[in-house]
């Protein structure tokens, strides 16, 4: 909960222009923990490490990909619409 909080109270606190950039540096930490997961999965020894491995790199897969999604949002809203007529 308090994680949870101060991180809702310092992204308020960001500009507007900001927020693509922060998105961008967190969607690389994203990346470095898919390339930890998979490390891990691959040192795993035992059918439960391998299914908690398998799981973990499902996730965090699936973070990453989110991450450029919603960064490739943002920042299509940030291009001019003259070109769309």
């Amino acid at each position: 909960m308090l994680a949870a909080f101060t991180g809702y109270e310092v992204i308020s606190k960001v500009p507007v222009i900001l927020h693509t950039p922060l998105m961008s540096g967190s969607n690389f930490i994203h990346g470095i923990v898919l390339v930890g997961t998979m490390v891990a999965l691959g040192h795993a020894e035992t059918t439960a490490q391998m299914w908690v491995g398998f799981i973990a790199v499902i996730l965090a897969a699936g973070n990453a990909v989110g991450g450029y999604v919603v960064t490739e949002r943002m920042l299509e809203m940030f291009k001019s619409s003259k070109g769309a007529k």
